[in-house]
């Protein structure tokens, strides 16, 4: 159906009804008063869509497309998993327009990238339920956004940055250069190390979430600055790039590294002492939190008013911040298996 998109398409059709509760199946319920929407409730066709780009990223795949996979079970639903192989965000949008006539229950969109504002907009205006997770995606209309606070992570990686440094010394960054979420972060980094008049802030560079080209920036920067104090990663690449440049130089625990994302190789890389932190963010919450609120706005499970769709409310929260997870050599052994 969505022909040349690489997608993932999950069908769960539970075929057996529910066990009967205690009581007739209204009590604890008044004439005119709303039930709660339960599984044997849920249409076999009702469909919610995640859309993304990097469809394959390894942090994607186990994370927030597993999570986004075990609601749609739980919740006896389809699920669709679409979007380009590679980060390709004019593709993600090409995608989104292909969905939008087909008038799914709801839309799980990965805020890649501001320039996807319009076409979240036209699936708002079609009146398809619309929730923007991992990083927020200004003037789109979207009903809610969930995910990490991005300048918070950034602020946590250069205070931490600060003082494994001593409060002195060069110190660079990069990451994805023009994302919303990642110049938050970068922002929140430099305004941390502002606080130490010992620190030299040397440039934000872009790796293009790519691990090979984060590991050619940060031999450049140690040619260039054998000097350098530290560096911080900005996406799930970074971290692995910078470290590989860093052993290869035989600098490992003398160039600082902190880094967002706790994927295996970033916990390997912690407890080897190449990497000394790391900022990791909640994606399952925030991918299972998000679907769930899809689906009780296309239920009306907690409707606030008579008719919300004509008062023009949206009954679920319009911004939720999931929060961080900090790990070092402490407690990097609480998250590997």
């Amino acid at each position: 159906m969505y022909k040349g998109i690489v997608y993932i398409l999950v069908l769960f059709l539970f075929s057996c009804e529910l066990p009967p509760r205690s009581g007739s199946s209204t009590a604890g319920t008044t004439k005119g008063e709303k039930k709660f929407i339960t599984a044997d409730e849920v249409s076999p066709d009702e469909e919610y869509v995640m859309v993304t780009t990097a469809v394959n990223l390894p942090l994607y795949v186990n994370h927030d497309q597993k999570a986004f996979l075990a609601w749609g079970k739980k919740t006896a639903v389809k699920v669709s998993i679409l979007g380009p192989s590679e980060w390709d965000v004019p593709t993600q949008i090409a995608t989104i327009e292909q969905v939008i006539p087909g008038k799914p229950a709801g839309l799980l969109i990965n805020g890649t990238d501001p320039g996807i504002a319009q076409v979240i907009k036209k699936a708002t205006d079609a009146g398809i339920p619309t929730v923007v997770y991992d990083s927020d995606i200004p003037n789109s209309d979207r009903h809610c956004f969930i995910g990490s606070d991005w300048y918070e992570m950034g602020r946590l990686q250069g205070e931490r940055m600060a003082k494994i440094i001593g409060g002195n010394g060069k110190v660079a960054c990069m990451g994805i250069l023009g994302m919303e979420n990642m110049e938050a972060g970068f922002n929140g980094f430099q305004d941390a190390l502002k606080k130490f008049p010992g620190i030299e802030f040397i440039g934000k560079y872009d790796d293009k979430a790519n691990v090979e080209t984060a590991a050619r920036i940060t031999a450049d920067l140690l040619t260039a600055n054998p000097d350098l104090a530290g560096i911080g990663g900005f996406d799930s690449n970074s971290g692995p790039g910078i470290a590989l440049s860093v052993k290869e130089a035989g600098k490992a625990g003398k160039i600082r590294i902190t880094t967002v994302d706790a994927e295996p190789e970033h916990l390997a890389l912690v407890k080897e002492g190449v990497i000394d932190y790391l900022v990791g963010q909640k994606r399952e919450l925030f991918t299972w939190l998000g679907a769930q609120f899809l689906f009780d706005m296309r239920h009306k499970t907690m409707p606030l008013s008579a008719d919300d769709a004509s008062a023009g409310v949206v009954p679920i929260p319009q911004t939720v911040i999931t929060g961080s997870i900090e790990i070092d050599k402490n407690n990097v052994d609480q998250f590997m298996q």
